[in-house]
């Protein structure tokens, strides 16, 4: 206590000074216990420092009542499955105590364990003798097609679809992904024989990420959304690497690699997007702006914009868009009528709201933008199938965002689509449900051994003289 603190108790009156002295009295008797109980200095702080300056390593432990094992009541058990099936028995037995080295006798009684493991990886090598044969409607030497690698490769087409989904969905890198082919997999490969791998498996595969991209130009609800990007150090938005982006539906998501990344100029469809000039461009059936992002933007001006006029645009705004929501989320129970009047209550809330003059600088901004997209603020409530939210675009964009963060870029153009093409294919598979290894193995098998055209040989890229694929 300073010297001022003590001359302004002694100038409170008697009854609120004795509060005071008190309390001060309180706080050194806990003092003098602490010490007494071999408390240091170090330890703990004067009992007169304010809550705020004190460090919370420091503050006593918050007593909170512990927490059941489980799940909540009512919800469903959750335990690890019991295997389908038993590949190796093994018996235990004793002949001598672990711990007095007594002989023992016959087994008294017995219990089971089931242990799950991976067993040693060791590569499978096959030598493939492929036999030319002479047609004679065709006059030439013909062969059989052999699917279990990319032509002229060397490296297994499970493997080269196995690392390449660590690397284009699980996002791990390059190099830890050569380190797990060396370690786990037996597998010593070079990271440029495994990124070469990557792209001539991507070429072959176009013909299929085509044939996603279209039906998702044809699909009846599409979300977009977009992330920086960089090609060989060019960063987003330089002109030769725009921002990277994805389109996905409830079960397909197609990734448009910067070098192309333009969506169909039209779109038969309703559209789900941010508030990106770029999607302006597009034609839609309809098009959904995400409330998230609206929210987002007045949590981020509360904290630096405390006038009052910003606070009344913003609860007149957050009650619009939550009324709004709830509305769409309670459709079903409602009468037609009943939702109409309610539904044509709401767009005259919004018109009142772009209608109403504001100084405020953040509130004006906000209304232009709202004036902008008036038509696509409240499509959801015309349409059941579509979400007020933009959140399933974003979540299929985390895989691209953790690659960008751990790989940082694309070296090349042919990078970036093959990372385009691969990662589409693999978060597809996911979104159905499907084994994505499996699944582009499948697809990359059934390529290969298809009928030959046009389009189905791609050249092979190669690596220049003097590199090693396999170390």
């Amino acid at each position: 206590m300073t010297r001022e603190e003590a001359l302004a108790i002694l100038e409170l009156p008697r009854a609120q000074a004795e509060v005071a002295l008190l309390g001060l009295w309180e706080k050194a008797e806990r003092w003098e216990r602490l010490q007494s109980q071999g408390a240091s200095e170090a330890s703990h702080v004067p009992p007169t420092t304010p809550s705020g300056m004190t460090p919370v390593y420091l503050k006593p432990r918050a007593r909170r009542p512990r927490k059941r094992p489980g799940r909540k009541k009512g919800h469903a058990g959750a335990w690890r499955r019991a295997p389908a099936r038993i590949d190796t028995r093994r018996e235990h037995g004793l002949t001598r105590c672990p711990e007095c080295g007594e002989a023992v006798g016959a087994p008294v009684r017995a219990h089971r364990r089931l242990i799950e493991d991976i067993p040693t990886v060791t590569p499978e090598i096959t030598e493939h003798t492929v036999h030319g044969h002479w047609c004679r409607r065709c006059k030439k030497i013909v062969t059989p097609k052999v699917s279990a690698a990319l032509p002229g490769a060397t490296l297994g087409l499970r493997f080269i679809v196995y690392t390449a989904w660590l690397h284009y969905c699980i996002g791990m890198s390059v190099g830890n992904c050569v380190k797990n082919a060396g370690v786990a997999l037996g597998f010593p490969v070079s990271p440029g024989g495994l990124t070469l791998a990557w792209k001539n498996l991507a070429l072959l595969l176009e013909a299929h990420y085509q044939a996603i991209g279209k039906t998702i130009r044809q699909s009846a609800v599409l979300h977009a959304d977009e992330t920086g990007w960089r090609v060989n150090g060019a960063p987003s938005g330089s002109g030769r690497s725009p921002p990277n982006s994805i389109a996905t539906t409830s079960s397909i998501a197609t990734a448009v690699p910067s070098s192309s990344n333009r969506y169909s100029a039209s779109s038969p469809g309703i559209l789900i997007t941010d508030f990106w000039g770029a999607y302006n461009a597009i034609e839609a059936l309809a098009k959904q702006k995400c409330f998230f992002h609206l929210f987002t933007e007045l949590i981020k001006v509360d904290k630096r914009n405390p006038s009052t006029e910003w606070q009344r645009f913003r609860r007149t705004l957050a009650r619009l868009l939550k009324d709004a929501v709830r509305l769409g989320e309670r459709r079903h129970p409602l009468d037609p009528e009943t939702y109409a009047r309610r539904k044509a209550k709401l767009h005259t809330r919004l018109d009142e709201i772009i209608d109403t003059v504001f100084a405020d600088a953040d509130a004006k901004r906000l209304i232009k933008r709202l004036r902008r997209h008036r038509q696509e603020m409240l499509t959801f409530l015309d349409h059941a199938e579509v979400s007020p939210y933009n959140n399933h675009a974003e979540q299929q964009m985390r895989p691209a965002v953790l690659t960008r963060k751990i790989s940082q870029q694309n070296r090349s153009e042919h990078g970036a689509k093959a990372h385009a093409i691969l990662m589409s294919l693999f978060r597809t598979a996911e979104l159905q449900g499907l084994n994505p290894v499996e699944h582009v193995l499948t697809l990359a098998q059934t390529t290969l051994t298809a009928k030959p055209t046009r389009t189905d040989h791609p050249e092979p890229l190669k690596k220049p003289a003097g590199t090693v694929s396999i170390g």
